[in-house]
């Protein structure tokens, strides 16, 4: 077996040359995250003997303060599995480095580790278990964009809404100056203040998300008025919709929840992303009314896992017990 060695960059400046095709774990967003405040990224790094890089995976550190205990504390956010470029190994032996490599570099440092948006479902169940990580089912919804318009997926309540909307004169802009960036940074910290599980980065991201080919945000008006907002990520040829906010039940006569997915969809279409995906929408509960809605649009809902390990350890064992299998 081909021996690997696996460091953990903290630096830009330390990251040694790869290709990135994942944004998400790219060196670009591992800088938006370097200068963003309270944000501390990781870049763990496979290389093989000849010093070539054969898989990357950036985890962010996330220092956070809540109106409820612990009020101060950081967690490690990791969304995806990394990116993979050496065929000599598999996955699964790529990945387990990395993992061990991570775990040991912040555990202890933070409250929690997290990894979401894991693209197979088992991807790396035993090794999230053999380091003591526990898996918590989660709810996410993909929509194809490729092989009909979107607007051919939509249910009749969402069709009746969206000719509503535009009928009132809805729009939807990109936004490219100050003033609307703190327009939309407005908005969302508003809509997520009684969120405390939503991390609403520095408004210093979002900005470099505007300068960005990799992202671009979005505001939905009405008479001039701001009434939803959201970002946008494109990684490959698809594209993530990470933020979203809306002032629906203030204006809920047009609609701009159900206005500013559409043009989300429209955009992507437009554009020709072969899907966008919904990152966030949350336990598959019964009763889930954001995935109910976000269901209108005619994705496809898709069970997976989100994994986690608490660096207090009597914790960990417990929480990995309520959520036992």
């Amino acid at each position: 077996m081909i021996s690997l060695q696996t460091i953990i960059c903290t630096r830009h400046e330390d990251i040694p040359q790869m290709e990135c095709r994942n944004f998400f774990h790219s060196r670009e967003l591992f800088r938006m995250f370097e200068e963003t405040p309270r944000m501390k990224p990781f870049m763990a790094v496979a290389l093989a003997p000849e010093g070539t890089v054969a898989a990357h995976l950036l985890a962010v550190v996330r220092y956070r303060a809540t109106a409820i205990p612990p009020f101060l504390y950081t967690h490690c956010m990791v969304m995806g599995e990394g990116e993979y470029a050496d065929s000599r190994y598999t996955r699964d032996e790529l990945f387990g480095n990395m993992l061990r490599a991570l775990t040991k570099k912040v555990q202890g440092k933070v409250l929690y580790i997290e990894f979401s948006q894991i693209s197979e479902k088992m991807f790396g169940y035993r090794i999230f278990r053999r380091m003591g990580y526990f898996p918590v089912l989660w709810q996410s919804i993909r929509n194809s964009l490729h092989s009909k318009p979107p607007e051919e997926r939509l249910v009749a309540k969402a069709k009746r809404r969206i000719a509503h909307a535009m009928a009132k004169g809805v729009s939807f802009e990109t936004v490219d100056s100050e003033e609307g960036l703190k327009a939309f940074a407005a908005l969302l910290k508003r809509h997520n203040r009684l969120k405390p599980k939503r991390y609403i980065p520095d408004i210093g991201f979002f900005r470099q998300m505007m300068g960005s080919d990799s992202g671009k945000l979005f505001l939905t008006k009405y008479k001039e008025k701001v009434v939803g907002c959201c970002l946008c990520a494109f990684s490959g040829n698809d594209a993530y919709l990470w933020y979203t906010a809306s002032l629906r039940k203030t204006y809920a006569i047009v609609h701009p929840a159900t206005a500013t997915v559409w043009n989300i969809l429209d955009y992507a279409h437009r554009h020709h992303y072969d899907h966008v995906s919904f990152m966030d929408v949350g336990l598959p509960l019964h009763k889930n009314h954001y995935r109910d809605f976000i269901l209108q649009f005619g994705g496809k809902p898709v069970s997976t896992y989100r994994w986690f390990r608490c660096s207090i350890g009597w914790i960990n064992k417990a929480l990995a017990w309520i959520y036992r299998e």
